[in-house]
């Protein structure tokens, strides 16, 4: 089987593809010749992955799948949510949202928090959605190389690493994307 993922992120693709079976061959956007930015003007996560597959299958005519995650602060009512690539601007610096995260958390001592992973699926005219969410708290200081986003500043419940610290391979396992993608990966096996 063939999907397209439609995401222009590469740290996305890398992790997906990292946990697809051989069975299922991801097309990346790039493949399709969309170059264009994917509108995601919903007001929460689930309707920002749906808007990216009809957007492409629309556009584009393909069936594919989409992921929108957002960082869920429960001292910041659950921001910065849908708003996270662009929290601290436009210009969706991972840097700048992270210090800007870490400032308003500065006085808080309730540091708990959850990433959340929505893949929308749009498969022979049905769409389809999947939740993925990990559970944690957000550190004082960025630590490790690794990840991408909020990572740094992330640790899942019973983790004493940061997501930026731990491989590539334990995240899918206990991370929101990776949960998402497995329940995606299941029903397509199924299907």
């Amino acid at each position: 089987m063939k999907i397209v993922f439609a995401t222009n992120n590469r740290n996305k693709l890398k992790e997906v593809q990292a946990i697809m079976p051989e069975n299922i061959q991801l097309l990346s956007l790039k493949d399709i010749n969309c170059t264009e930015d994917i509108p995601e003007t919903r007001d929460t996560i689930e309707g920002n992955a749906i808007q990216k597959v009809e957007y492409i299958k629309t556009n584009y005519g393909y069936d594919c799948f989409a992921d929108d995650t957002g960082l869920e602060v429960e001292a910041l009512n659950g921001a910065p949510g849908v708003y996270s690539a662009r929290f601290a601007g436009p210009q969706r610096s991972a840097i700048d949202n992270t210090i800007k995260l870490l400032k308003e958390l500065e006085k808080k001592d309730n540091r708990t928090a959850q990433f959340k992973t929505v893949i929308a699926l749009q498969l022979n005219g049905t769409c389809y959605t999947f939740t993925g969410i990990c559970k944690g708290k957000i550190t004082k200081s960025p630590k490790g190389e690794g990840g991408f986003g909020y990572d740094p500043v992330f640790k899942a419940i019973d983790y004493s690493q940061t997501f930026a610290e731990i491989s590539l391979e334990e995240k899918n396992i206990i991370g929101h994307r990776g949960k998402a993608v497995k329940q995606l990966i299941d029903f397509l096996n199924k299907y």
